[in-house]
């Protein structure tokens, strides 16, 4: 019984890992998502100067905990009117496949402070 507890956590533990990989996360979001989220998700890239709202910040820890991956993966796969949100935040689903959406997630969620 605690051999089966213990594998049962190395499989969770492995499918959180298998879930995104940050490192390739952040070239698409170097590429996509900087621009208006900045570098290190502060919400203050080149573009955030001109929105209204201006974009989140991705870093806050607040806001990481406040939302879940499949969240988050909705917002970038449909946009942010997809979720009551801006409409300046595009939808990247026909740009980003599942894995790369995932992967941005994974970086998205190194950016925590």
């Amino acid at each position: 019984m605690r051999s089966l507890f213990i594998l049962s956590l190395l499989l969770v533990s492995v499918s959180s890992y298998a879930a995104g990989d940050a490192v390739a996360g952040k070239a698409k979001f170097d590429m996509l998502c900087a621009s208006c989220h900045g570098a290190t998700g502060g919400g203050d890239g080149v573009a955030s100067a001109a929105l209204n709202p201006k974009p989140r910040v991705l870093s806050d820890p607040a806001f990481q905990a406040s939302k879940t991956d499949d969240h988050l993966k909705n917002v970038i796969k449909n946009g942010g009117a997809s979720v009551g949100l801006s409409a300046t935040m595009p939808a990247w689903g026909a740009a980003l496949t599942d894995a790369d959406i995932d992967n941005v997630v994974a970086f998205i969620r190194s950016l925590k402070k």
